[in-house]
């Protein structure tokens, strides 16, 4: 009887150990999360699941090109996928060509393949506040970012995460491109 009341609370402890190592790992390294639309391809694309690295933003700053994660403010349990373009204190802008200027240089960069038709608010120069960024999807003329007023300037302390590694589909797994 003792044996078996110990093995029982044994394997009771075990398993509040996995539980609660899982939700520290959840909750502090790293994430699940899929894609859903075409806002990123040709990088991800409808149904990609990611892990999101949760660390390498408390050690570093996100820097350009990062794949960041954050929540979309009007809706619930609703996260963005988008790439980093214009860090804070820089001035972004998007001319009628669709070209891309930071701090009146252009940028250069390839991740976005087709020339941008609508600029939105950085059609006139977006100027980013000490802790505010600004992100683009790839698939510039199917993304809303933050040209677009609903989503705006991402502000540091709403980026939950890096981008970090795909894991399905089977074919593409493997670290995430950044920089």
């Amino acid at each position: 009887m003792k044996k078996t009341v110990k093995e029982i609370f044994s394997t009771a402890l075990y398993i509040l150990a996995v539980l609660f190592g899982t939700w520290l790992i959840i909750t502090f390294v790293g994430q699940r999360t899929s894609v859903s639309g075409s806002s990123m391809e040709p990088t991800l694309h409808h149904g990609d699941q990611l892990i999101m690295d949760k660390l390498t933003y408390h050690f570093s700053e996100p820097e350009r090109f990062d794949i960041i994660v954050f929540p979309f403010q009007y809706a619930e349990n609703t996260y963005y996928v988008k790439r980093i373009i214009g860090l804070p204190g820089e001035t972004v802008q998007i001319d009628a060509e669709g070209n891309i200027y930071i701090n009146g240089e252009l940028l250069e960069e390839d991740y976005g393949l087709e020339t941008i038709l609508f600029p939105g608010d950085a059609a006139e120069p977006v100027t980013l506040g000490e802790d505010e960024y600004f992100v683009l999807g790839d698939n510039r003329n199917n993304s809303s970012d933050s040209r677009d007023p609903s989503v705006g300037n991402i502000h540091r302390r709403d980026i939950i995460g890096k981008a970090w590694v795909r894991i399905w589909p089977l074919n593409k797994i493997g670290v995430l491109k950044h920089q």
